[in-house]
């Protein structure tokens, strides 16, 4: 069964840049859309990008020319590359494709 392992969250200062790993392990990507979503304090979650195997992609306004989205095929990962980072993005970011879910990985924004 194909998981959806995510990494590369970690504490940074407002204005700050992180980039996101979403790899798949045990087969590709299970759907042909992957997408990033924030989960927010009270378990809701926020669709926040995606991208097709075209590669196409989505982004929600708050993020648009701050945050993007990408994908190595051959290595079964997605990334999201996060820029000007500020407090409200923060909370802990899923990848998702298909019916499977990872178990997210946290981005703290605080100086």
């Amino acid at each position: 069964q194909v998981q959806l392992v995510e990494s590369g969250g970690g504490l940074v200062q407002p204005g700050g840049s992180l980039r996101l790993s979403c790899t798949a392990s045990g087969g590709t990507m299970p759907g042909n859309v992957v997408a990033w979503v924030r989960q927010l304090q009270g378990n809701q979650r926020q669709y926040i990008a995606s991208i097709t195997t075209t590669g196409r992609t989505m982004y929600i306004p708050s993020i648009q020319g701050r945050f993007t989205i990408s994908r190595d095929n051959a290595k079964n990962t997605v990334y999201l590359q996060m820029d000007s980072l500020n407090p409200d993005d923060a909370g802990v970011y899923l990848c998702q494709s298909g019916s499977v879910t990872g178990p997210g990985t946290q981005v703290i924004v605080s100086s």
